[in-house]
């Protein structure tokens, strides 16, 4: 991994390890590991950060922290159901989009966290999906979408979005805007009357 000279060497380290983490996994990435592909001694690794999991709960809950920020402004929005979740779609996307490694290890590793962590982290992320599941809810009463089962809806929604990290790629002239909203296009369809 080329190394960017304009980070601090804690930003290495992360930026390493959530690489690692990627790739490898949480638990198969030693901080052995992590030190040799960032040429230093694995006891100095420790004068960057207290431990591996620190780094593994960083980017879950930073990534957790984007994604319920994007939501809240459109939340607040006085637009149809379809319009919100149309917004929260592309929101979702975007922060998947902006970091690809990260989203992919938020996804994938987040089960590696202690379980206290773990325990805050599952909140945070059905609070979300709940926000969700409250947008439905409304286009449904509104009489926008059909009378689906909400859980089924969401879920549906989630699985086809939460796969971008394993097929989207920046260098191959996808245009992120355009991939968004044809997801968030397909996706509604499936509700709208």
């Amino acid at each position: 991994m080329l190394m960017n000279e304009n980070l601090t060497r804690k930003e290495q380290v992360y930026l390493h390890a959530t690489v690692m983490f990627k790739d490898r996994g949480y638990a198969a990435t030693s901080m052995r590991d992590l030190a040799n592909s960032l040429g230093i001694e694995a006891a100095s690794l420790y004068s960057h950060i207290k431990s591996k999991e620190e780094i593994l709960r960083k980017i879950c809950f930073d990534i957790a922290a984007e994604f319920i920020s994007g939501l809240i402004d459109i939340e607040q929005e006085d637009i149809p159901a379809s319009e919100k979740l149309r917004k929260g779609i592309i929101s979702h996307t975007k922060v998947i989009a902006r970091d690809l490694a990260s989203s992919a290890v938020f996804f994938n590793e987040y089960r590696c966290l202690s379980p206290s962590y773990l325990h805050d982290f599952l909140l945070l992320r059905i609070n979300y999906i709940n926000r969700f599941k409250k947008i439905i809810k409304q286009g449904i009463a509104e009489g926008e979408f059909v009378n689906i089962d909400i859980k089924l809806a969401v879920m549906t929604l989630f699985s086809s979005l939460n796969w971008m990290p394993s097929w989207y790629n920046h260098t191959e002239n996808i245009n992120q805007e355009k991939v968004s909203e044809e997801l968030a296009n397909m996706l509604i369809k499936g509700l709208k009357k």
